[in-house]
C-alpha cells in the first residue's frame, strides 16, 4: 500500500469510526434511566432468581382499581444486602416483608430497592412479600399499549382485562420485570365481584364466595359503609413463564370444553371461555382449533404446556399470546384463506415466544418472525404450497425496512417497527429457499422448537443451531438481515440465444453475502444460481407460453433489469 493511499484509508476508517459512534450515541440518546433500569441486568437483579410467584389480589371494578400482594420466591446467586423489584411508580407499595418484619425500601420511578437487615446468601432460598395498591395505568390502545382495560359486555356486566407485552408486568404486580427471568410456576388468586368469573392461565384449581367483609369504598351505605360479594378464584401455573404473559380477564364467561387427541394418543383439555351472547358462534368458529394443534404438533412437536391445557378467552383487543390462555378478540372472523389469522398466530406463540423465548426485547424477533412465518406454515400444512406462497406475497407489503430488526440490548428498546413480523418471516422463508432441502428444514424447524422447548435462547444460539442442523453457514444471511437494512439487488439481462435457448445474465449490484438464488420458469422448473458481483450467465432452454424470471417470491431481494 503506498503512503496516499494508506492515509486516504486511515481517513475513511476515521470517518467511519466516528459515524459508528455517533450513531450509537444517537441510539442510546433515545433511551432513559428508567429504560436502563428495566432492561439493564444490575447487580442488584442479577444477584437473584425468581422461583414462584405467589400472587394475591382484588379487582374492584367501581373504582378501576387493584389491592394485594405478591410473594416472590427466589434463589440467591451471589451473597447481597440490596435487591431491585419493578413496580409502575403510580402503583403504591404498602409494605414490604421478610419473616414477619418489615424491610426498609426507596423508589426511584418504576424500580424499588430493597435493603436486607441480613446477608442474602448465596444460592439459598428466601421470599419477600409486597403489598401493594392503586389504579394501575389504562391501556389506551390494547394490546400495542399496554395496561387494564375497563369495559362493558353488551349485557352491561364488568369485562376487565389486562396486557402488557413490552409495556411491562410491573404496571400491575411488583416483579422482576426481565424477560430473562421466568418464575418456575405461578400462583394467581383473584378476587372479583360476584357474578364474574377470572380467567388467568394455567388450570383453575378453586373457587370459593367470599365473605361480605370487603368494603367497596365508593359504594356507600346508610352507614357510611356498604359490603360487596366476592368470588375469588385461584389459577396456577405448573410452567416457567414470562411477567407478559400472566394475565387476568374478568368477565360473566360461559365456558365449553373439548380435547385433543395428539399423534401418540395423549388428552389435552382445551377450553374455551366466551361472551355469553357468543357461545354458540364460538362452538362452530373455535373447531379449528384441533386441526391446528394437529398441524403445529407436526412441524414443531406436542403443544409444550401440556399439563396447563390450552384455553382461548374472549377479550376487547384484538390477541395476545397469554400462555396457556391465549387472548381472542377476532370478532369470530375467518380471512380469505378460511381461517382466523388471530387464532393461528397467537396459538404459534405457544412454541415461539412463550416456550422458546428471548433474553432481550431487543430480540423480540425470535418470538414474531418465527411465529408469522408459522402462519404461512398452516397454510400450506391445511392447503397447498402455492396457496402459503400467495399468502407471503401478502404478507410482504407490510415490510418497511426502516431499522434493523436487532435493537439495542440490555435498555428495554421498545421494538416499535413491523418488520420484526413480516421482514422477520420472508428471512425464514429466503433461509428455506437458500437451504433448499425440505426435509432438513423442517427438521431444523422442529428441532430448534424442541431443543430450546421452555428455554430462553439468544440470536447466536438460533444461528448457530440453523448452521448446525443445516450443514451452511447461514451466519451472514442471518446478520445481513437482522442487524443491517441491507437488501441485496440483482441485476440482471435476459437475451434470446436461438429459437430454443434464453441468456439469462446477473450479478449482485453491491457486495452480498454469498446467498444462491433461483431462476426460471416457475416454482417447478427453477434452477439454483450462485450470484456475486461479477456478472455471470445461465443459459435455458425456453418454455413454451412463460418468461424466464428471477424467484423473487422465494427471496427477499430486489431486482434491477438493465
Amino acid at each position: 500500500m503506498n503512503q496516499t493511499l494508506f492515509h486516504q484509508t486511515k481517513k475513511q476508517n476515521l470517518l467511519i469510526l466516528l459515524f459508528v459512534l455517533s450513531s450509537f450515541s444517537s441510539i442510546f440518546a433515545q433511551f432513559s434511566r428508567q429504560d436502563s433500569l428495566r432492561g439493564t441486568l444490575s447487580a442488584v437483579r442479577s444477584c437473584y432468581d425468581v422461583t414462584f410467584y405467589d400472587l394475591k389480589l382484588k379487582v374492584i371494578p367501581t373504582s378501576q382499581s387493584i389491592e394485594g400482594s405478591n410473594t416472590i420466591y427466589y434463589k440467591s446467586t451471589t451473597d447481597f444486602k440490596k435487591m431491585q423489584v419493578d413496580l409502575f411508580a403510580n402503583m403504591q407499595i404498602v409494605n414490604i416483608i421478610q419473616n414477619d418484619k418489615p424491610l426498609k425500601f426507596t423508589r426511584e420511578g418504576n424500580a424499588t430497592f430493597i435493603n436486607f437487615a441480613d446477608v442474602q446468601k448465596k444460592n439459598k432460598k428466601y421470599s419477600i412479600k409486597i403489598e401493594y395498591r392503586g389504579r394501575p395505568q389504562i391501556a389506551r390502545n390494547p394490546p400495542w399499549d399496554g395496561g387494564f382495560t375497563w369495559k362493558k359486555d353488551p349485557n352491561g356486566k364488568d369485562w376487565i382485562v389486562v396486557s402488557c407485552e413490552g409495556t411491562g408486568a410491573s404496571l400491575w404486580f411488583p416483579n422482576k420485570d426481565h424477560l430473562s427471568d421466568e418464575p418456575d410456576s405461578v400462583k394467581i388468586t383473584c378476587a372479583v365481584p360476584k357474578g364474574l368469573m377470572c380467567v388467568s392461565n394455567g388450570n383453575l384449581r378453586s373457587t370459593k364466595d367470599l365473605k361480605n367483609d370487603a368494603p367497596a369504598s365508593d359504594n356507600k351505605s346508610l352507614n357510611g359503609v356498604s359490603f360487596q360479594p366476592f368470588t375469588e378464584y385461584e389459577w396456577f401455573v405448573s410452567y416457567p413463564i414470562n411477567n407478559y404473559n400472566i394475565s387476568l380477564n374478568i368477565a360473566d364467561y360461559a365456558n365449553f370444553k373439548d380435547v385433543y387427541t395428539a399423534q401418540d394418543g395423549e388428552k389435552l383439555d382445551l377450553d374455551y371461555y366466551v361472551l355469553k351472547p357468543n357461545l354458540e358462534k364460538a362452538k362452530t368458529h373455535f373447531k379449528q382449533v384441533k386441526p391446528m394443534l394437529a398441524c403445529y404438533e407436526k412441524l414443531f412437536g406436542k403443544y409444550p404446556f401440556w399439563k396447563d391445557g390450552y384455553a382461548l378467552v374472549e377479550t376487547p383487543y384484538w390477541g395476545m399470546e397469554h400462555q396457556s390462555a391465549v387472548a381472542y378478540g377476532n370478532n369470530y372472523r375467518n380471512n380469505e384463506y378460511g381461517f382466523d389469522f388471530i387464532i393461528i398466530h397467537e396459538s404459534g406463540h405457544e412454541y415461539f415466544g412463550n416456550s422458546l423465548s428471548c433474553n432481550d426485547h431487543a430480540e423480540m424477533w425470535i418470538h414474531e418472525s418465527f411465529t408469522t412465518y408459522m402462519e404461512a406454515l398452516y397454510v400450506e400444512c391445511m392447503q397447498n404450497y402455492e396457496k402459503s406462497i400467495r399468502y407471503l406475497e401478502k404478507q410482504k407489503s407490510g415490510i418497511r425496512n426502516a431499522e434493523p430488526m436487532i435493537g439495542a440490548l440490555g435498555v428495554n428498546y421498545p421494538q416499535p417497527d413491523s418488520d420484526i413480523y413480516y421482514k422477520g418471516t420472508w428471512m425464514l422463508h429466503t433461509l428455506r429457499n437458500v437451504v433448499n432441502d425440505d426435509k432438513i428444514w423442517f427438521e431444523t424447524l422442529k428441532g430448534l422448537a424442541t431443543k430450546f422447548k421452555i428455554s430462553n435462547v439468544t440470536t447466536e444460539q438460533v444461528i448457530q443451531y440453523f448452521n448446525e442442523k443445516t450443514g451452511k453457514d447461514l451466519t451472514p444471511i442471518f446478520n445481513m438481515y437482522l442487524k443491517t437494512k441491507q437488501i441485496p439487488v440483482l441485476q440482471y439481462q435476459i437475451n434470446s440465444k436461438s429459437d430454443n435457448t434464453i441468456e439469462l445474465r446477473y450479478r449482485w449490484k453491491e457486495a452480498t453475502p454469498m446467498m444462491p438464488i433461483k431462476a426460471g420458469f416457475g416454482l417447478q422448473k427453477y434452477e439454483v444460481i450462485s450470484p456475486n458481483t461479477e456478472w455471470q450467465t445461465r443459459v435455458f432452454e425456453k418454455v413454451e407460453g412463460q418468461e424466464l424470471k428471477i424467484a423473487t417470491e422465494l427471496f427477499y431481494i430486489k431486482t434491477e433489469k438493465l
